[in-house]
């Protein structure tokens, strides 16, 4: 048994061309060693990040953490905040990230 507080995981700069907006960092909460079925991390947006539209080879859950947040398709749009989670299917083009206004986090579940 491993028991993690997340308060003492550290936020890593996350560099990459599929972000925009600005500062996005990400805080891994499965590591190699504990498991190779699924990662899970918590993924903090400053105001106005987000990433492009992208896909998963599985299915995605999002759980909100904090702030608020949009979560878009090609076809729809949702601005979400704490406490809301989001199942998003394996291959489906899709978006996430702050608002404008707002900062957010939310913890990111995907199969490996």
């Amino acid at each position: 048994m491993k028991v993690i507080k997340i308060s003492d995981v550290p936020e890593q700069v996350v560099e990459s061309d599929n972000f925009i907006g600005g500062a996005v960092t990400r805080q891994p909460l499965v590591t190699e060693d504990m498991g190779q079925s699924f990662n899970m991390s918590i993924v903090n947006f400053s105001p106005g990040a987000r990433n492009k539209f992208h896909t998963h080879s599985s299915d995605l859950i999002l759980l909100v953490t904090a702030g608020k947040g949009i979560v878009a398709s090609e076809t729809e749009e949702h601005v979400v905040g704490m406490g809301e989670i989001i199942h998003i299917k394996a291959g489906e083009n899709h978006w996430h990230g702050a608002t404008k206004d707002s900062a957010f986090s939310h913890i990111t579940l995907t199969a490996r």
